[in-house]
């Protein structure tokens, strides 16, 4: 049997330092019509694994409004691959498609790997490069809306919230990526997001399981407690930026029984943005703990959200 000779590697295909983000890949395409770019890397740091983003582009000719999805897990944990729990990736997933809306899977930096802004900076970077690739990914660059949960629902609020303008604008957006770039949004989707690290300090944490050792998800944001870098924790709280300038309309959906993330943190970023002058619909979810357990309309919850961005980003326009 006779081998092909071993390829000839081009020493001058090599860069240094490493690129900061990469060009998309080439799409999948589906049987239902739907383009897939899967893991492309939006922003390398040195000593940090690669950040990755995946990308869904409805059937038909675009280009579309895009959402950026932002997972939770307590800014420890979690994957953009993976909803919560209750929240089953089909059905969060095929109903944006079916609105006519691309879809953008976001993993950042855990807060173990980089304390706060790290995070934040890691979702301004991937919506630099969305918007730097639009074309590409046959995404309209001027109609993308932001969706997070939990931990990802903090980081839509301040992706939402923060930029020119606001104070330490230039400090949390970040170089990362596609290093300059307008990283506004037109609507924001939070589900049971923090929005007042200050207020929470006073709230304490659900005790945990025997054996299970899991780290202060605020303490470890930050890099210390509250009390020891109340400034960082005023920066990382949506609430501080509830004035302006940037005010996108705001949904707000979260359990009235949370026993992790109050449902008052909600309310809060309500009563600041309405006082701001913003656009902002606060939904509870009554009886409804974290991630929506005890709720049995899961799927009311996902098409009230997917028809609020749908609306506000103009899809099918």
């Amino acid at each position: 049997m006779t081998q092909s000779p071993p390829a000839v590697f081009d020493v001058s295909d090599m860069t240094w330092p490493p690129p900061p983000y990469h060009s998309p890949v080439a799409p999948v395409t589906g049987p239902d019509g739907v383009r897939r770019f899967d893991g492309v890397t939006y922003a390398t740091t040195p000593g940090y694994r690669p950040r990755l983003l995946d990308v869904q582009v409805p059937a038909g000719d675009g280009p579309f409004p895009a959402v950026v999805w932002t997972h939770g897990g307590g800014w420890l944990d979690g994957d953009r691959r993976y909803p919560p729990p209750t929240v089953p990736a089909a059905l969060l997933h095929g109903a944006v498609l079916a609105a006519g809306l691309a879809l953008v899977s976001v993993d950042y930096r855990h807060s173990l790997e980089a304390p706060f802004p790290a995070q934040l900076h890691d979702v301004k970077a991937a919506i630099r490069y969305v918007r730097a690739f639009a074309d590409d990914l046959g995404i309209d660059p001027d109609r993308i809306g932001v969706w997070g949960e939990s931990a990802g629902g903090h980081l839509a609020a301040l992706a939402g919230l923060v930029g020119p303008g606001t104070p330490d604008g230039a400090a949390l957006e970040g170089t990362a990526g596609v290093g300059t770039g307008e990283t506004g949004v037109r609507a924001v989707v939070d589900w049971y997001g923090c929005s007042d690290l200050e207020a929470l300090a006073a709230h304490p944490m659900p005790p945990m399981p025997s054996g299970v050792d899991f780290p202060d998800p605020y303490a470890s944001l930050l890099g210390g407690t509250e009390a020891e870098r109340p400034a960082l924790a005023r920066a990382a709280s949506p609430v501080t930026y509830a004035g302006g300038p940037h005010l996108p309309p705001f949904l707000l959906v979260h359990g009235t029984r949370d026993g992790l993330v109050p449902y008052s943190q909600s309310e809060a970023l309500a009563a600041a943005l309405r006082s701001g002058g913003g656009e902002v619909t606060l939904r509870p979810v009554d009886g409804a703990d974290h991630i929506f357990l005890g709720s049995p309309d899961i799927a009311e919850i996902v098409a009230e959200s997917v028809a609020f961005l749908a609306g506000h980003l103009d899809a099918g326009v």
